[in-house]
């Protein structure tokens, strides 16, 4: 099987605007990337169009509808995190992956449920600010190149006539062209200048973020005016100087409190969490002695997903149209273990597919990031065209599956330990390979993992 790669190895996702977003061109953008799953392509299209649907109404009947959150079953490598992934670059939506687990119940060492609100905020103001920082790029590289002409010819002083004024303004000018058209030719790359930099401030207590304490030391220099805006002169080169001023410009064009704003509106409106391992803070647990509690970590979750009004550094943020993707595989629990409430806040429930060989064909060729055109877009950077015969392919696929069944199911993601033990030895050799086009057949795969595959014990550690 001859597996092309396209001229331009693209595999970003079309933006649409909302009103032409319709739910078969969310699927058919999903299809692009995911590989089966439709149950679970449909109902997250279907929510993603509601809150579209949401923003046409008024605003009084509006606020009464709230998102339908989708709980998605089944076991690991099915693609449950990549559908709500790619969902949320198909709108550019602000998207935080967090576990469960990581949460414990109030009054135990541990993340606070609502640190995932103030880090899905963070994530909006980053969207936003890159957003506007794009918006002004073509006026700030234009202004730092008025900064850099100022810089090798600095303004005129005041003459001591007008016929000296004039003289002196037209020389001035045509100096200055003189300068600009050199600048565009890059003559002057190598020139040294003096520019003003401002000093770095990193404030020691950022170091306790992780614990529950993500407001404290985050720029300690925003309390303090002044703090960490010192500024201190340093001769660079010129290609050097420019992406320092058109930065220090773009800074200074944006509004940060617009971006705020934005940012929460956005995280109100468009923000995605997808929650995952919520089968682990389910089940009946047998209270032996103290422990963090399952269903109190499922109680302080509700009000999130409830919705509430969080506190972050970027003003206050409600939850209520933020749309929750759970997803666990609830082979020991059973999502009817989640606490009744909670299971009333996932009123879509979608059952993802176990996949198999076909399917692992199909995911190694098909999609636009398909694995084999992955491996065969590496190594055409050592100029090495490696050549995947459909044997090959379908004695990865079936190897994948075998071991699936033997081992742990861990679903597509064998496909990236078995794919990586079949290149090893092209990988490692590829910049020394004298013949460029390297063929992999089934023959070839076989006698890579034969070993590995005999042997149960290496199977189990390797693959």
């Amino acid at each position: 099987m001859a597996i092309s790669l396209p001229e331009s190895f693209e595999t970003t996702i079309k933006k649409y605007s909302d009103e032409e977003l319709t739910p078969k061109k969310i699927v058919y953008q999903l299809d692009r990337f995911i590989i089966g799953q439709d149950d679970a392509k449909k109902a997250v299209a279907i929510a993603l169009r509601n809150r579209y649907r949401r923003r046409k109404l008024p605003p009084e009947l509006a606020d009464d509808i709230s998102p339908k959150n989708i709980l998605m079953i089944g076991p690991t490598g099915v693609g449950k995190t990549e559908i709500s992934r790619r969902l949320a670059k198909l709108t550019s939506s602000p998207f935080l992956k967090i576990e469960a687990s990581k949460f414990t119940e109030v009054g135990y060492v541990g993340r606070d449920v609502e640190s995932m609100i103030r880090d899905l905020a963070q994530m909006a103001v980053s969207l936003v600010k890159t957003e506007k920082l794009n918006e002004v790029r073509e006026k700030a590289e234009k202004n730092a190149e008025e900064k850099l002409l100022d810089i090798l010819l600095p303004p005129l002083r005041k003459p001591s006539s007008a016929q000296d004024s004039e003289e002196a303004t037209a020389k001035f000018r045509e100096t200055r062209e003189k300068f600009r058209s050199q600048l565009h030719a890059g003559v002057l790359e190598e020139r040294q200048v003096e520019i003003e930099v401002k000093e770095s401030f990193s404030s020691p207590l950022e170091i306790f973020s992780n614990s529950g304490i993500e407001e404290i030391g985050i720029h300690i220099q925003e309390m303090i005016p002044g703090l960490g805006g010192k500024t201190k002169r340093r001769k660079v080169k010129i290609k050097e100087a420019r992406p320092y001023l058109i930065e220090a410009e773009q800074q200074s064009l944006i509004d940060m409190d617009q971006i705020s704003k934005l940012a929460v509106e956005k995280v109100e409106h468009s923000g995605i969490i997808f929650l995952d391992e919520l089968d682990k803070v389910s089940g009946r647990e047998s209270m032996h002695g103290p422990e963090v509690s399952r269903e109190g970590v499922q109680r302080d979750l509700l009000p999130i997903i409830e919705g509430t009004t969080v506190n972050t550094r970027y003003g206050l943020v409600r939850t209520d149209h933020i749309l929750f993707i759970g997803a666990g595989a609830f082979h020991v629990s059973k999502p009817s273990d989640l606490i009744p409430e909670m299971q009333g806040r996932f009123p879509i429930r979608v059952e993802l597919d176990s996949l198999d060989k076909k399917d692992f064909i199909r995911i190694l060729t098909e999609p636009e990031n398909a694995l084999l055109k992955q491996y065969k877009a590496l190594l055409a950077t050592e100029k090495v065209n490696v050549n995947f015969s459909e044997d090959a392919v379908d004695e990865i696929a079936g190897i994948a599956e075998k071991i699936n069944d033997t081992n742990e199911n861990i679903g597509a993601r064998r496909l990236y330990t078995v794919m990586e033990k079949v290149m090893e030895d092209i990988s490692f050799s590829a910049p020394d390979i004298k013949k460029k086009n390297v063929p992999v057949d089934r023959k070839y795969v076989r006698k890579q993992l034969e070993n590995i595959i005999e042997d149960q014990d290496l199977s189990r550690f390797i693959l």
